[in-house]
């Protein structure tokens, strides 16, 4: 080994220290990638991340440290390589992967592109631009002790979206507002609550009874009568959450009269709900500090305001009455010192919004007889966590560079999927390879003709729902261009701003589109034309706006359990399982293990225990596997060994 280039052939050396990458994210998998890259040789590197820098990053984001929280992770990332490869050629960008600015022409500057983001849009767009670019990509993700990484080649493997991809779970408002069962219901609807309150309205976030639940049926105007609300503690009308709230001054206790007590007296009046389940039980602000002496209430409060590990621990019921309290009297400080029309964001790691969920959600755990969480358990669940683990990251990082060194040395043919396993397989292996999979003929996104049908009601779909939730949020474009394959080359969206604004509010039929109807819809952005052939359903499913045929059906839950008595409060669904459901369904890693390098999409996805098939988080990614098709007769034992990710 010469001329000081280590362990590589003096070929690859030049390759590598000539070659130009891009690094999409510098967060956990990102730090460590960066490192390895400038210690590999590589000298010419950008790196692109639109976030700041955050305290829960410094753990294992290990190119950061607490003077620089709030700056740029991109910025502050290649300054710290800098001090140990102060040779390196380092450009950072504090952006977003998505501006167009970054266009297909930009992707092109580079002979290599890696990914180390943490949502699917974005993954979904370098996939687009790299296909567009014909560059090759090489994807990564961990979830806790998994982790994953495999090539993407245009014409050569599948992309990244040849597989479909589950959406993220989601509930009927119904369950959220009216019926909640488990733990994670309740956390959804106190973080819809902080929104209505604090925040920024959405009609789809509402949090107060759903009196249009199909599954009540009851009369109002029979039993409004039986409804006590209480106009002495909430003056309750039927206004806008937020609106009432101010007309208080967001009083703590006003606020937890109507919102635990009043509305829940609402819902036993729907008495269909509660037939085959345990009815709730409402409560009230003094009758709870009645229950609690002084000194526990005093004991809780002083938890909450201290210091420790209080994030682990399960308060009373009149210590997370006082945390409510205390939550919102800080928020309420907080929109003050704003102004008028100000607005909150809930973010995990801001701790009075954290508070007030953790209070909010356990308070409704308690009042539908749920196991109440704690601080840490909650924060898990509402911010779809899986603890990242440094180690994890760093063997994902090193992955990604031995396959970059196999790209750069004209090797294409040795490219592998590659899984890191959560411990040793029967065969003493962590790190299990596959052989890379044959793009699929039908996949919307890479097919040479990229074709999809998509079910929906042209009467009731208007043409802004098509842009935003079709186009943009199921097929992943940024800024869509829609003509109508009717003879005339009517444009229905154009992306340019201000041109068919008009059009936003208005039906699909308005325009002629009916059952066989096609839409084009290009991308200039992404370099990328989609054909969208029309199926016209009179009857949608309840909450279904549209179904992608071919696609697993984007329905709520089917209940047909609730033929069966239905507790509320059963301890299995408050159990740490019930944050697995909430969170381990959406993710996109798939592992496997075997000796023959099997195709790495035709794998068996199970748990550890190996009898029930599963889908892991990932917590950079925070995404779905759709990857599941069974090995050839794998015995249970082989199936311990499978695991899968993103």
């Amino acid at each position: 080994l010469t001329n000081s280039r280590g362990p590589l052939r003096k070929e690859l050396a030049d390759s590598v220290s000539s070659c130009r990458v891009l690094v999409v994210g510098a967060g956990g998998i990102g730090c460590e990638l960066l490192k390895n890259l400038v210690l590999t040789g590589f000298k010419n590197i950008e790196v692109i991340d639109l976030d700041t820098i955050d305290v829960s990053n410094l753990n294992r984001q290990f190119l950061f440290q607490k003077k620089h929280v709030g700056k740029s992770k991109a910025q502050v990332a290649k300054e710290s390589v800098l001090r140990f490869c102060p040779s390196a050629n380092i450009t950072a960008y504090h952006d977003s992967i998505m501006n167009p600015d970054y266009n297909v022409e930009f992707f092109r500057n580079f002979q290599l592109v890696m990914n180390a983001l943490d949502n699917r849009a974005a993954r979904n767009h370098v996939n687009r631009m790299c296909l567009a670019a014909d560059i090759p990509l090489i994807e990564s993700g961990t979830a806790g002790y998994l982790g994953q990484v495999t090539v993407i080649k245009k014409g050569a493997t599948e992309c990244y979206e040849c597989q479909p991809k589950p959406t993220q779970k989601t509930f009927p408002g119904c369950t959220i507002r009216n019926t909640p069962s488990e733990p994670i219901h309740c956390i959804v609807w106190a973080k819809y609550l902080f929104n209505q309150l604090f925040g920024e309205e959405d009609a789809d976030q509402e949090v107060s009874p759903d009196t249009a639940d199909p599954e009540a049926a009851w009369n109002p105007e029979e039993t409004a009568a039986r409804a006590t609300a209480s106009d002495q503690d909430g003056d309750i009308k039927r206004v806008s959450t937020k609106e009432w709230a101010r007309s208080t001054g967001y009083d703590p206790v006003k606020l937890f009269n109507k919102l635990f007590k009043d509305d829940i007296m609402y819902l036993l009046t729907m008495d269909k709900l509660w037939k085959k389940r345990k009815a709730p039980v409402p409560l009230d602000w003094a009758e709870v500090q009645q229950l609690e002496s002084e000194t526990d209430l005093q004991s809780c409060f002083d938890e909450v305001c201290g210091t420790g590990l209080k994030d682990q621990q399960v308060l009373s019921l009149g210590g997370y009455s006082q945390l409510f309290q205390h939550s919102v009297e800080t928020l309420r400080s907080q929109l003050d010192e704003r102004g008028d029309g100000a607005q909150l964001v809930w973010d995990k790691d801001d701790p009075p919004a954290m508070d007030f969920v953790t209070a909010a959600a356990n308070l409704r755990m308690h009042i539908f007889s749920m196991s109440m969480k704690s601080r840490f358990d909650v924060k898990s669940m509402a911010g779809n966590i899986i603890p990242a683990i440094a180690t994890t990251n760093a063997v994902i990082a090193g992955l990604i560079v031995l396959e970059a060194l196999k790209i750069l040395n004209s090797d294409f043919q040795q490219c592998r999927t590659i899984f890191l396993n959560k411990q040793p397989n029967p065969r003493k292996k962590l790190l299990v390879p596959c052989a890379l999979d044959r793009p699929n003929p039908n996949c919307y996104v890479c097919a040479s003709k990229p074709e999809v049908t998509v079910k929906l009601n042209v009467h009731k779909t208007i043409v802004q729902a098509l842009q935003d939730r079709i186009l943009k949020e199921k097929f992943g474009m940024v800024a869509p261009d829609v003509q109508i394959e009717d003879g005339k080359g009517t444009i229905l969206i154009s992306s340019e701003e201000g041109e068919t604004e008009a059009n936003n509010n208005k039906f699909l039929s308005d325009f002629g589109i009916r059952n066989g109807s096609r839409l084009q819809a290009d991308d200039f952005l992404q370099d990328y034309t989609l054909l969208v052939n029309v199926l016209h359903c009179e009857e949608m499913p309840r909450d279904v706006e549209f179904e992608v045929v071919g696609d697993a059906p984007e329905k709520p839950p089917s209940a047909p359990e609730e033929e069966k008595s239905i507790a509320n409060g059963n301890k299995d669904a408050a159990q740490p399982s019930t944050s697995s459901k909430a969170v381990v369904e959406d993710d996109d890693v798939l592992l496997v293990d075997s000796d023959e390098e099997p195709s790495s999409s035709t794998t068996d996805v199970s748990t550890e225990a190996g009898s029930l098939k599963r889908k892991l988080h990932d917590a950079e990614t925070g995404e779905s596997a759709s990857k599941r098709k069974r090995l050839d007769q794998q015995t249970a034992d082989d199936d311990d060994d499978i695991i899968a990710l993103d």
